[in-house]
């Protein structure tokens, strides 16, 4: 079976929407990049909500000269938006979902990671169904004080790894205690 893994950027104070300007999506230190890379390389479908989409691709496909690779995995990898409402799906790769208990079916599948990523609500609505295996969170050194916080409810973690990058931010990987 295929893990499906909630990849977040956060706040210090635990807030994933960026606001403030303290994320910047096409600026990363080397060790940084190389440790996303790994992550893209294992991955080959991408789980996001109808915002987070339509975000997504009115911006990443303008970015000819991304110096992280982000651009042209989004481009290549399947692409899938959960939306009851969207009609269409007009980025390359892209397939609509119209509810979260697709995703189990993807998950059952062949193939290699499912990554959630940004759409607050659509990671909430994976983790009241049980779906979610790992979460990755790089935490960047700022912090906002107001926003949007991953977790709605409590949730049992087991950290998997921690690692410090030269930039100050810091990845804590978790495994999901309903994945076991």
């Amino acid at each position: 079976m295929r893990q499906l893994i909630v990849t977040e950027n956060a706040s210090a104070d635990g807030i994933v929407s960026p606001m403030d300007g303290w994320f910047d999506p096409l600026a990363a230190d080397d060790d940084l990049l190389a440790v996303t890379k790994a992550h893209r390389e294992a991955a080959d479908a991408l789980v996001l909500g109808r915002v987070t989409y339509e975000e997504f691709a009115g911006f990443w496909p303008h970015q000819d000269d991304d110096p992280t690779g982000v651009a042209a995995y989004l481009d290549a990898v399947a692409k899938y938006v959960v939306s009851s409402s969207l009609r269409s799906a007009d980025w390359q790769n892209s397939t609509i979902l119209r509810e979260v208990g697709e995703i189990e079916a993807l998950k059952q599948g062949e193939g290699g990671d499912i990554v959630v990523t940004g759409s607050v609500e659509l990671v909430r609505a994976v983790q009241r169904a049980g779906l979610v295996d790992r979460y990755r969170i790089f935490v960047y050194p700022a912090a906002q004080g107001h926003g949007r916080q991953l977790f709605a409810e409590p949730a049992r973690l087991e950290l998997a790894e921690a690692r410090t990058f030269r930039s100050g931010v810091v990845l804590l990987e978790y495994i999901s205690a309903v994945a076991g």
